[in-house]
């Protein structure tokens, strides 16, 4: 089985949690870049990874990556590339393509080079001109950054963030993606309270569910590279079964969920449903204003309301007021909010510990990090 090399590519600001998954994974040399993480691997690595990351947007095959100032350059590097080596004589290729900073800044026109590259890298191999592509699909794609093309096709198919589970969603649900990083930036643990007092479809609970259970997070869904036949369907059991044997199945959560809107905890509640995790979290209809809590030493990890739109900024401020009301009396509690308010820290009342750049789709945002004490050690 020979060498190959994987790119984790992930949003901006998520970098360092992804690295951190794939160093946990037990994978070194990894190089990382503005949104990617390279590093060696097998075949027979496609699917684990593919499985385990948890806020990596995608798992990519590297082809290579070389110099290129003019299309003949593009045309002739790509085609030397192994392409036969992967893709199949009936297999349907598509080709992406983006550009910055660099000569051959029309996009379309690389990727129609890309894609006769690569078609007469297989004519020389299969000795035919014309390809049917009715069999498994490969999707290429060309990056130009400062002249320099990176070749890659993806193994994922539909994004990482499709984990399976979301039937129904909320006005601007938080992508599974973000959920889990925000829970892996956290302090909190399986043995520790966790409440996300505005849970909208659930995202935030759930993926603190499966990161409680141990759960690899694409376990319930299908990806492009299980149809490669470079990718032994042996591997692809092989790491279900062992992510199914991994994971905690009997051991007990605490995870509250609530929001106030009614009509999301239900859709919350069945998102919790399909994936198995509906006994793990306590989902209530409830207004943050009125909340309870009796535990110490909890977490709270929130996405509250943004105000992006005009007419609900005055509410949202009023909103972020009462949060620091509310929440101050938690001073055991370490508490992390994810929100696009530049100014939250002066309506909250309180600076935080740690402020993180990230994006929530296309809004930059900022997660800010209260910490609370340590819980006590379970001897005292």
């Amino acid at each position: 089985m020979g060498q190959i090399e994987l790119i984790a590519t992930t949003t901006f600001g998520l970098e360092a949690v992804v690295r951190r998954e794939l160093e946990d994974l037990g994978y070194k040399d990894l190089v990382t870049e503005n949104g990617k993480i390279t590093f060696k691997a097998t075949e027979r690595d496609i699917p684990i990874v593919n499985l385990w990351l948890r806020s990596a947007d995608r798992v990519l095959l590297k082809m290579g990556d070389f110099r290129a100032t003019t299309f003949e350059e593009l045309f002739e590097k790509t085609k030397s590339l192994p392409w036969d080596e992967w893709i199949t004589e009936d297999g349907e290729f598509t080709v992406e393509g983006k550009s910055v900073n660099s000569k051959l800044y029309s996009i379309s026109d690389s990727q129609a080079i890309v894609k006769k590259a690569v078609v007469e890298k297989m004519k020389t191999r299969y000795n035919r001109d014309w390809f049917e592509e009715t069999g498994p699909k490969f999707t290429i794609e060309v990056s130009l950054l400062k002249d320099i093309a990176t070749l890659t096709i993806d193994t994922s198919g539909p994004g990482l963030h499709k984990r399976g589970y979301r039937s129904h969603s909320v006005e601007a649900p938080l992508k599974e993606t973000l959920a889990a990083a925000l829970i892996q930036l956290s302090y909190w643990n399986r043995d520790r309270l966790l409440l996300d007092p505005f849970c909208g479809s659930g995202t935030i609970p759930i993926e603190a569910a499966m990161i409680g259970k141990n759960m690899a997070p694409g376990l319930n869904r299908n990806f492009a590279s299980e149809e490669w036949p470079r990718v032994k369907k042996e591997y692809w059991h092989d790491a279900r079964r062992n992510a199914w044997d991994m994971m905690y199945k009997d051991h007990k959560l605490r995870i509250l969920a609530s929001d106030i809107d009614k009509n999301a905890i239900e859709v919350a509640k069945e998102n919790a449903y399909n994936i198995g995790l509906e006994e793990d979290i306590s989902f209530t209809t409830k207004d943050v204003r009125d909340l309870k809590l009796k535990d110490n030493y909890g977490v709270i990890i929130c996405n509250p309301p943004y105000g992006e739109r005009i007419g609900e900024k005055r509410e949202v401020n009023r909103l972020y007021r009462d949060m620091g009301e509310i929440f101050k009396r938690l001073d055991t509690y370490s508490i992390y909010i994810l929100t696009s308010e530049e100014d939250f820290e002066n309506l909250y009342g309180k600076k935080a510990d740690r402020k993180r750049k990230l994006y929530n789709g296309r809004i930059k945002v900022d997660y800010y990090q209260y910490y609370g004490p340590r819980p006590p050690r379970r001897s005292e």
